[in-house]
């Protein structure tokens, strides 16, 4: 399979870009270009390679699922730029 004119047009299209012929020409070569690469990788043997959720292997650092005591209603309005005693003050963003 090879990228053709018409298919950088229209992905580019899907982009919502605008290449120039040079642009087009540049972009055709380089998607030409990664699948020749896939075709590569495409052939290599991994029948006797186990999948990988990453390449070294990381134990998980996960934190402890610990409920903590809720922020003070004062201290949450202190940063506000706009309140009254007891809510945030935003504009009306409905009419």
């Amino acid at each position: 399979m090879s990228v053709t004119k018409e298919d950088v047009a229209y992905i580019a299209n899907l982009a919502r870009l605008q290449p120039d012929e040079a642009q087009t020409e540049t972009l055709m070569r380089d998607m030409n270009r990664i699948l020749e690469y896939m075709e590569q990788l495409n052939q290599v043997d991994t029948s006797d390679v186990a999948p990988l959720d990453h390449v070294i292997e990381i134990p998980p650092d996960y934190r402890k699922d610990v409920a903590l005591p809720p922020l003070d209603h004062d201290k949450a309005l202190s940063n506000a730029p706009d309140a009254d005693s007891d809510y945030f003050r935003v504009p009306k963003v409905i009419e």
